[in-house]
């Protein structure tokens, strides 16, 4: 019977109604775009320590995040190597990089550099080519999302990277760079060349552990055998990159400060156009008043009344924002919204408009039920 009256206030005034279902929709859609923004600039930051099998991540001292650090010298490679538990190192170089593109104007580029034989650190997700491309001098893999920056419209394409030749033999579909550098993978043999460093230098040091062996035991032992150096275990050092971009830079800053107003908004955007609904008809709720309807009755109506309107409003728009998020990623903007977080929105959507309602069950109760009688 609750469910009943509820869904006849609502659907009473067509207008008012869609007025209600707009609220809904616009709350759904701000919240799912503010919060895929906020994941998607997340995971991309780690995106490729997440992707990497590594156990252990060996950086320079004081590295603060994965995309900016110091060389090391090859040496802490071969120290790393001695330590007990280590079943397996691979030098590894991330750096910055010039791009020069077929018809001129440079990019910059984070040039991502592999050992071939290990794949500690590959690319993943290709969409064409082949990782045993790299295995040719000067060739790199790029991101299909990026053909056009770097000015790419075949395979096999010549371009520059630092004054040196460069040749497109792979895309990966997906790998975005929170930056505006994208990541440009090759060889570590080719990363030397690209980005000048010296023979003996490299970035990181990637370690697989023994089998059965805690990563974190691991990294324990080679900071006790290698001075000099920052080590971290995969989810230590993704951590890190993450809360470096998020909470010390002002790009991260504004996303969590837009992902809450997002929130804060969308549930007062609600809350207005549900309240609004509740007063239109107080009316009614001073006639059940006055037939003797007790609040928690009234209560029931109201809260049956914000959930449908939540029923209603969530399923319009979470399909438009995923319209939306879909035409965001031909443009570059790494906005995620995955099943779960689908999911985790409708349970939002209910709770922002069951608390909604909770603004106008005051005024409902307050009702004097002579105010029928008195036509107000």
């Amino acid at each position: 019977m609750t469910v009943r009256i509820a869904l006849r206030n609502l659907m009473h005034d067509r207008i008012r109604l869609a007025v209600t279902l707009t609220g809904v929709i616009f709350a759904v859609v701000l919240i799912a775009v503010q919060g895929g923004l906020f994941v998607g600039f997340t995971t991309a930051t780690s995106c490729v320590i997440e992707n990497t099998e590594a156990d252990v991540w060996v950086a320079s001292r004081g590295v603060r995040n994965f995309d900016v650090t110091h060389p090391l010298r090859e040496r802490k490679y071969h120290q790393v190597l001695s330590v007990p538990g280590v079943a397996r190192a691979e030098r590894f170089i991330v750096q910055f990089a010039n791009w020069r593109k077929p018809e001129g104007g440079m990019e910059s580029v984070e040039v991502v550099g592999f050992d071939l034989e290990s794949g500690l650190g590959k690319p993943w997700a290709m969409s064409a080519g082949s990782i045993d491309a790299l295995r040719v001098r000067d060739t790199v893999i790029i991101d299909e999302l990026y053909l056009k920056k770097l000015g790419v419209t075949q395979l096999g394409q010549a371009v520059e990277i630092s004054d040196r030749r460069a040749r497109v033999v792979g895309l990966t579909r997906g790998i975005r760079s929170f930056t505006t550098s994208p990541y440009v993978f090759t060889s570590f043999e080719n990363a030397l060349e690209f980005t000048h460093l010296k023979s003996d230098q490299l970035t990181y040091v990637l370690v697989l552990a023994d089998p059965g062996l805690d990563p974190r035991e691991l990294r324990a032992a080679i900071a006790g055998a290698v001075d000099d150096v920052d080590v971290f275990t995969r989810e230590e050092f993704a951590q890190k990159t993450k809360w470096y971009w998020m909470f010390t830079t002002g790009a991260g800053m504004a996303l969590v400060i837009a992902a809450c107003l997002g929130l804060v908004v969308g549930g007062v955007v609600v809350a207005q156009t549900l309240y609004a609904t509740t007063m239109d008809h107080l009316p009614e709720f001073g006639t059940l008043r006055a037939m003797g309807a007790k609040n928690g009755y009234l209560y029931r109506i109201i809260m049956a009344q914000a959930v449908a309107a939540a029923f209603i409003g969530y399923f319009p728009g979470i399909a438009l924002s995923h319209v939306l998020v879909h035409l965001a990623e031909k443009g570059g903007a790494s906005i995620v919204l995955t099943g779960k977080m689908s999911v985790g929105l409708f349970f939002l959507t209910v709770i922002m408009c069951v608390a909604a309602a909770f603004v106008s069950i005051k005024r409902v109760t307050r009702i004097d039920p002579a105010m029928v009688f008195k036509g107000a």
